[in-house]
This record gives C-alpha cells, sequence and structure tokens, in this order.
C-alpha cells in the first residue's frame, strides 16, 4: 500500500481530502500536517511515499518551496501540488521545483485518486494552463500573485495591517493591491469582493 503524506492547513479540505485516501483502498495516510515547513522532518520519520501538499499553508508557508527541498534530499517520494489558487505562474513554478504532479481542489478535470495513481506510475499531471474563473469583471489569471495572497487573507478576514504582517510588506503596499483588486474585478468594497469570492469556492473553500 502507498503511505501518503498530507499538507493541507483547512480543515475542511484535511478532512475531505483524507477521506478520499482511506476509502481509496490502495493508500495509506500516514500523516496530515499543516504546515509545510514541516513536510520534510515528517519524511525523516514516516515511511512517505506520495505527498499531497497545498501551494500555501499555515503560517504563509510555501509548499513549492517545502517540495523542491524534499526533492533535493528524498527525491524518490512523489509530490503532487494541490491548490484553489489560479495565479498563472503556480504550474511554471511546480515544475520547477521537480514536483510530479499538480491538481487543482475545486477546478481539476481528473479525479484526484486518478491522479494519484498515474503519479505512482511514473506519470507526471499538469493542467495546460490554470482555470480560467470570473471575479467580477476580472478573470482570476489576470491576479497578480501578491494580489492573490492579499485577497486570500481578505476572505479569511483579515484587516490591511494584519494583511501587511502576514506577507511582510508595508500597509500602503496592502492597500494598493486592494485598489488594484477593485480596479480589475469592478467591485467597489471588500464585501462584495470577498462575497463573490466565498460564492464561488475559490481560494480558501469552507473558511474554516
Amino acid at each position: 500500500m502507498t503511505n501518503v503524506l498530507l499538507v493541507e492547513d483547512t480543515r475542511m479540505g484535511r478532512d475531505c481530502i483524507s477521506g478520499y485516501i482511506n476509502a481509496s483502498g490502495r493508500y495509506n495516510l500516514v500523516a496530515a500536517i499543516t504546515n509545510a515547513g514541516m513536510a520534510e522532518i515528517t519524511c525523516m520519520h514516516e515511511p512517505v511515499d506520495l505527498i499531497l501538499m497545498d501551494y500555501r499553508t499555515e503560517n504563509n508557508e510555501d509548499g513549492i518551496a517545502a517540495a523542491a527541498a524534499i526533492k533535493r534530499h528524498m527525491p524518490g517520494i512523489k509530490i503532487i501540488i494541490i491548490t484553489s489558487m489560479t495565479s498563472a505562474d503556480l504550474i511554471a513554478r511546480a515544475k520547477e521545483a521537480g514536483a510530479d504532479s499538480f491538481w487543482y481542489k475545486e477546478t481539476g478535470d481528473e479525479d484526484l485518486i486518478s491522479v494519484m495513481d498515474r503519479t505512482m506510475g511514473g506519470e507526471h499531471i499538469y493542467p495546460e494552463s490554470p482555470p480560467a474563473i470570473r471575479i467580477g469583471n476580472a478573470c482570476s489569471t489576470e491576479v497578480k500573485p501578491m494580489q492573490m495572497e492579499v485577497l486570500r487573507l481578505m476572505v479569511k478576514g483579515y484587516s490591511n495591517p494584519a494583511i501587511a504582517a502576514e506577507l511582510h510588506i508595508s500597509v500602503s503596499d496592502v492597500k494598493w493591491h486592494v485598489q488594484e483588486l477593485f480596479q480589475k474585478t469592478g467591485y467597489s468594497s471588500r464585501v462584495e469582493l470577498v462575497a463573490d469570492v466565498i460564492n464561488k469556492e475559490f481560494i480558501v473553500p469552507g473558511l474554516d
């Protein structure tokens, strides 16, 4: 049986994906953690064959950076990057990091277990491009990576100062990114923008 490590910081995501793994009959969930920075250490203590690695995890840890480190030291472990974020650069970054496959949580064309099976069989499963999701007047692929990070934290209810502290940027930079989001989407308030994002289960599904 294939041993799987799940790295996912939302409770809803962990519960859902854990259920898929446990029901598969051929995958064994050895651990489910919330912080990508702990993934390599976990692999040193657990018999991991495959990692399902969320792109952005607890404490703003970058799952793709963690994947690159693991691939350097433990190249035999397969890694699938999983995400809800549709920034155009993520696919290229994941390939550069050496991740074996890439799967979009809500909009993936293929079932997760199928992607896991094919990845363990030696295939590299990557979408040709990010899914295009409308956010007001904008396409999600038009939103720059840092603006996507700001939007993700807005959906979680963070204030501008809290976003600045989380992303290690200035409050004025946060305000600029928020205004850019308003301009692109056509919304004039955070409430309208966040409501649209939540209704489409985009960025932070479940909001737990």
